[in-house]
């Protein structure tokens, strides 16, 4: 059974979370120009927002109701800043201010989602800020409970990112460079306690690398002008994304918002900048002299998770043999891939029973391995340096690893897929169905679906689902189902040891025909078909499903419609809680009638 929701959430949102009762009082916000506006018609919240949010969509101790379908498309049209224009503006309003601002006794890095020294922008450039100045380098990391409850954080993805603390502070140890770790409560506060640690410390320059959500984007302008209110420099640069947001258009100037062209886009501009893919060295170790200055925070020791995001003792075991942390285990996993996998990657990736993938995207998620590096130690072991050419295996699998780039590029720029709109606002119009019984049953997997239910208990087992099987079970919520996407949005998170919030999203956007590039909504993954093509002797069925071990043959993706109904009854297992062919068709015609309605 699926955990009992305690308030409503899905994603990360509009607003900073202990800003809300303010939201909720004001109806006024602020224009590109500066200017207010009052009792603003964009502050309405989408018509059917209240039902949604009844069914576990949208977080309101953090956030506003869903957005109107016009707000999305004020976004669209300019009308409203993007978070990242906001910072950017800050940037460029304070660039003399930091400028003159001289090192004093300290520089600081602080680690978000890029836990490693190997190739880390903001920790080389903090690195190299305090070498010239002949200062101690200091790094920290603030653990915020409130961030891991509205952003979605799995039990066991916190639990990877606090082992991964204890190695990167082992590892910076090494080099003489102290890790501070600190829990700060309300999220709210975050940002006064990072200048009171800076100006406890004698900092005056702090480095970050850039997170893409709306709250951190924002969360990040308000810091970097009350950084420079202290006289301290804030510097906040671009590094998840091989290629940064902004940086590809198409030839009318605009964004893209299908793959395809903008994987050749990517591709070439990759080739016409190669400096992209230069890595950075890892820090300079602090002299002596230096670390003697800075040698009480040596001794900081690293939190436990918060409370309500621990793991059981029997999950905590099995999960750390499955994913043991720090950014050298990632190296190891890219190695070995990259070795006996990557060639015969576009073969055997779609296959959840063969073992043909790179279980690196838990690595990739929490930043202890950087895409640059990925994307280096694949076209290192092709024939030609070109990411478009050569081994099929390699070219393929680099194009999967651009598709967080192309993800984090859309959620720059289309804000409000943060914020619990799909990309395409019309589809807020369709009518779904919160059936608890349906849903409960996708979580427990007990559909009566073999594929489907032997994906959903392997998240379940192991806080992680194959690709294709992502694809497989949220058709199935959303088409034949049809629940509200964002349940599902929001299931995953919870649970996926890689939960990324853009490459989430953006998968669920696909599979619901609600986000860019997605699959036509009258196209529906029929399941049994993907099982007999992806599971064709059913191994992976019957790994996860040991009630069907005995049944034989072609039975296994469809027990009860293939004579071995008496078997699976026996065992336990369900029927069909939906019949495929008539859920296709309500669900076309449901969505048909959603993207006419005439809603704001």
């Amino acid at each position: 059974m699926p955990p009992k929701r305690k308030t409503p959430t899905s994603g990360k949102g509009e607003a900073e979370g202990l800003e809300i009762k303010k939201q909720k009082q004001e109806s006024s916000y602020h224009d590109k120009n500066g200017g207010t506006a009052t009792a603003d018609p964009l502050r309405e919240p989408h018509p059917f927002s209240a039902e949604a949010e009844e069914n576990g969509v949208v977080l309101r101790e953090f956030y506003p109701h869903e957005m109107s379908n016009a707000r999305a498309l004020a976004y669209n049209n300019n009308e409203l800043s993007r978070p990242i224009e906001v910072l950017v503006k800050a940037m460029e309003e304070t660039a003399e201010a930091r400028k003159k601002v001289k090192v004093k006794d300290a520089v600081v890095h602080w680690f978000k989602m890029d836990l490693r020294t190997h190739d880390n922008r903001a920790l080389w450039m903090a690195s190299q800020k305090a070498r010239e100045a002949g200062v101690p380098l200091v790094c920290m990391y603030i653990v915020s409970p409130q961030d891991f409850e509205a952003h979605l954080r799995a039990p066991i993805r916190v639990d990877f990112m606090m082992r991964t603390l204890h190695i990167l502070k082992k590892d910076l140890a090494k080099l003489g460079i102290p890790l501070f770790v600190e829990t700060v409560e309300k999220r709210g506060e975050i940002p006064a306690r990072i200048i009171g640690l800076l100006e406890t410390w004698g900092a005056s320059h702090l480095f970050a690398n850039m997170e893409y959500e709306v709250d951190e984007l924002r969360r990040e302008a308000k810091l970097v002008r009350n950084c420079a209110g202290h006289n301290i420099a804030m510097e906040v640069v671009h590094d998840t994304c091989v290629v940064p947001p902004g940086a590809l258009a198409t030839g009318a100037g605009k964004q893209y918002s299908v793959y395809s062209p903008w994987y050749r886009s990517w591709v070439a501009h990759v080739h016409a900048n190669p400096e992209l893919l230069s890595l950075f060295d890892p820090p300079e170790p602090n002299s002596e002299k230096d670390r003697q200055k800075v040698t009480a925070l040596f001794d900081c020791e690293i939190p436990e998770a918060p409370e309500n995001k621990r793991l059981s003792k029997a999950d905590a075991t099995r999960f750390h043999a499955l994913y043991p942390a720090g950014e050298h285990e990632a190296i190891d996993r890219l190695e070995k891939f990259a070795e006996e996998k990557i060639s015969r990657y576009h073969e055997k990736r779609n296959f959840p029973a063969q073992p043909g993938t790179s279980n690196i995207s838990v690595h990739l998620a929490a930043g202890t391995l950087s895409s640059r590096t990925a994307v280096c130690y694949a076209r290192d072991r092709n024939k030609t340096k070109k990411l478009n050419e050569g081994f099929e295996g390699i070219k393929v699998w680099i194009s999967e690893v651009a598709w967080r780039d192309f993800y984090k590029h859309v959620l720059v720029h289309w804000p409000y897929v943060c914020m619990n709109k799909p990309f395409k606002a019309e589809y807020s119009n369709i009518t779904w169905s919160y059936n608890t019984e349906h849903f409960e049953a996708w979580c427990a997997g007990r559909t009566g679906y073999p594929i489907v239910d032997a994906a959903m208990r392997q998240c379940r087992h192991m806080g992680w689902m194959h690709n294709r099987l992502r694809m497989v079970v949220a058709s199935f919520l959303c088409k034949d189902l049809l629940l509200d996407w964002r349940m599902g949005e929001r299931f995953f998170m919870e649970h996926l040891v890689d939960g990324d919030f853009a490459s989430n999203n953006g998968g669920w956007g696909f599979s619901a025909s609600v986000g860019v590039d997605p699959q036509p909504y009258f196209r529906v993954f029929n399941p049994i078909l993907q099982s007999e093509k992806f599971d064709p002797d059913g191994d992976f069925i019957r790994k996860y499903l040991p009630e069907l071990k005995d049944v034989k043959g072609k039975a296994i993706h469809d027990p009860y419609g293939r004579g071995a109904g008496v078997l699976a009854k026996k065992a336990g297992y369900p029927q069909m809680i939906v019949e495929h062919k008539a859920a296709r068709q309500k669900s076309i015609d449901v969505y048909k009638e959603g993207i006419k309605r005439d809603t704001a």
